[in-house]
């Protein structure tokens, strides 16, 4: 049963061209093709990569970012309410207006203080400012090191090296599948999955298909952006403005260059048009556009996303903050306040019948005096 499964799934009718088959891609005369089997390598590579980010982020990229002067804001952490905490973690993390009422008369608390616990709750979850640093350190130093390799296995073909470096790229993605439910969620999470599961799909069918030339430009066309963007998340968190604005903008320009132009004209003219003047058409034809296909709809759906970050810098001259990252919340505790302690006015209690303190300054002053700063 499984010898018949098996020979439908590797069927030569699907994968190959016609008039081609699978012995002609076995070893002879000196040359060396390579294997599907090859690509099971990747698996225990993969957990090897995910001991070694674990280890870099550790013992480098987290002295790196306190060297750097990277802190973490101070949270006030959300009191222990069950009624609250069942619903954050049952029914939604943000209540809308009626719930949240509903939930204050349950708990005995205002308004105001169910929102403020709500808002700590949330930001509870966020990952602070140094493991963001660490994984965008070990993305980078990643990407740059695949990038050169790349460059140069591409550009001085030596075959063992070019096949070692496509495994080391299914290898990586494969350890961000891995590592996706510890790794920081953004708002573009759903694509972030579809591009993973696409490239290791990718990455396996031309390597087992002997279509390395085309899976190599596809791979160093992305890494050719991807250690710029990494850099200029780095240096947004060590508050350098300048330097991660200059290298964003590099960022986009390339992006856009090999996204944009040189895929769609180079990779996908090449694979819809110029391969079946010479191959024709079959079932792996179609699964491999398809594929690529998917790749430029995510980069379009990026490509959206970095305009409408340039459009906030050329407004307002200061690149907006990444949009796909959920933004921490302003942790305000007036109303608490105001039910726990008297206001004080002057360093003396307000007396009843006395103007309140409801200006600006005063109000500052106030959440600097409570010990509140605000949020970065």
């Amino acid at each position: 049963m499984w010898s018949s499964l098996n020979d439908w799934l590797w069927n030569e009718r699907f994968w190959l061209p016609p008039n081609i088959s699978w012995a002609q891609l076995e070893d002879r005369d000196g040359l060396v093709f390579p294997h599907p089997q090859d690509t099971l390598m990747a698996v225990p590579l993969a957990l090897a990569l995910v001991v070694i980010r674990f280890t870099f982020e550790r013992f480098v990229g987290l002295p790196l970012s306190r060297w750097l002067g990277v802190r973490n804001q101070i949270r006030k952490p959300a009191k222990p309410n069950a009624t609250l905490e069942k619903h954050f973690l049952m029914k939604g993390r943000k209540p809308t207006e009626p719930q949240m009422n509903l939930l204050a008369m349950q708990c005995g608390l205002t308004l105001r203080q169910t929102q403020c616990w709500f808002r700590r709750r949330r930001n509870q979850d966020r990952p602070c400012l140094t493991k963001k640093f660490c994984e965008a350190s070990w993305r980078f130093a990643f990407y740059l090191c695949s990038f050169i390799s790349g460059t140069m296995v591409l550009y001085h073909p030596l075959k063992p090296g070019l096949y070692h470096w496509y495994l080391l790229e299914l290898s990586f993605y494969i350890s961000l599948l891995m590592t996706l439910p510890f790794d920081t969620k953004r708002k573009d999470f759903t694509e972030q999955v579809i591009h993973h599961f696409v490239t290791i799909i990718l990455i396996s069918f031309s390597y087992s298909l002997n279509l390395l030339r085309i899976g190599s430009l596809v791979l160093l066309l992305h890494d050719s952006s991807d250690y710029l963007l990494e850099a200029s998340k780095l240096f947004n968190y060590t508050h350098w403005r300048r330097l991660c604005d200059t290298l964003f903008i590099i960022f986009s320009l390339v992006f856009f260059y090999t996204r944009l132009v040189l895929f769609p004209t180079r990779i996908l003219y090449t694979t819809y048009f110029e391969s079946t003047a010479n191959l024709g058409t079959f079932f792996g034809y179609y699964f491999l556009n398809t594929l690529l296909m998917i790749l430029q709809l995510l980069h379009v759906f990026w490509s959206c996303l970095i305009v409408r970050m340039i459009y906030s810098f050329l407004k307002k001259g200061q690149m907006e903050k990444d949009v796909r990252s959920d933004v921490e919340e302003l942790d305000s505790s007036d109303g608490e306040a105001a039910e726990e302690r008297p206001q004080m006015k002057n360093g003396a209690a307000q007396q009843p019948g006395a103007a309140p303190t409801d200006g600006p300054r005063s109000r500052a002053a106030g959440r600097m005096a409570n010990g509140h700063t605000p949020a970065t």
